[in-house]
């Protein structure tokens, strides 16, 4: 995604093709969402794209919630590392001070991550904006102690949020 905002009238007024590339990172690799919610148009708010978006993610069934899932990089893990973030994963994270992590605090969310991946079989899931890094692996260590069920609805959930700050920053006037 670019950093260029659009309007709700000019997105609802894109062929499907250029709606669905324009809004393909909404959910993280993952253009199969905005291909359904394409023929939902016009939207009459962001609300209700972001419902239609949030909708064909929750009727999509177990398996392709899980292939979401498990899209989303793990956070300051090796894709960070390495560069290879989607743009918009890149941003989320550095926002949030996992690009200035200190060794100690890298190398106790890698940690995490991993104790997270082996526990539920995904990476964790969080839409980091208005967390610390401090914030962010609290979160992790709380959320260690849930069942898998728990954590499979808590990624979607957090997914959902991660792709509506992802529309309010692509969405405006």
């Amino acid at each position: 995604m670019n950093a260029m905002r659009y309007t709700l009238a000019q997105l609802n007024a894109l062929r499907a093709d250029a709606f669905v590339a324009l809004l393909a990172g909404i959910y993280e690799h993952s253009a199969w969402v905005a291909e359904a919610a394409a023929g939902a148009r016009p939207f009459d708010s962001v609300d209700a794209m972001a419902r239609r978006m949030a909708d064909v993610v929750e009727q999509a069934g177990a398996a392709r919630q899980l292939a979401l899932i498990n899209a989303h990089p793990e956070l300051a893990g090796a894709a960070a590392v390495r560069g290879e973030l989607t743009a918009e994963s890149t941003r989320e994270q550095s926002g949030a001070g996992l690009s200035q992590c200190t060794p100690e605090q890298l190398e106790k969310l890698q940690r995490l991550n991993r104790a997270y991946r082996e526990k539920f079989g995904f990476p964790f899931i969080l839409a980091v904006r208005g967390y610390d890094r401090d914030g962010i692996i609290a979160n992790v260590e709380a959320r260690l102690s849930h069942s898998r069920e728990e954590e499979l609805r808590m990624s979607v959930e957090q997914i959902h949020r991660i792709a509506r700050f992802r529309l309010d920053d692509l969405i405006g006037g």
